[in-house]
């Protein structure tokens, strides 16, 4: 079973800039849960200009909404250039991955099945 990770109590109940709760770090990829719980997960990503996230599948559908700049997801082998505030859904089972052509942040958001 899958524990669940407390969310920080300054960010319940409150009013939220999604974009503005997590930074961009050169040459990487930052994230943020902000839900973390064992039937769905809410995940903050910042990357720079150049990041990825390499080309693998979840057992899950997952929403990716656009918060800031422009992102490229793949989905089978097809491209999606995106940019805020859009959105897409990632079907389960299908292989996806995550460029950044330009610095970009993005919300996921992964419910889990019973």
């Amino acid at each position: 079973m899958r524990e669940s990770k407390p969310v920080e109590d300054k960010i319940l109940a409150t009013p939220l800039d999604l974009a503005e709760l997590v930074d961009y770090q050169d040459g990487s990829v930052v994230s943020r849960a902000i839900v973390d719980k064992e039937v769905g997960t809410v995940t903050i990503f910042a990357f720079d200009k150049g990041q990825k996230l390499s080309t693998h599948s979840a057992p899950f559908d997952a929403l990716v909404q656009i918060l800031d700049g422009r992102g490229l997801i793949i989905i089978e082998d097809k491209e999606f250039p995106l940019a805020a505030p859009a959105a897409i859904i990632m079907p389960a089972g299908k292989p996806h991955a995550v460029n950044a052509p330009e610095k970009f942040k993005m919300l996921l958001t992964m419910i889990r099945e019973k």
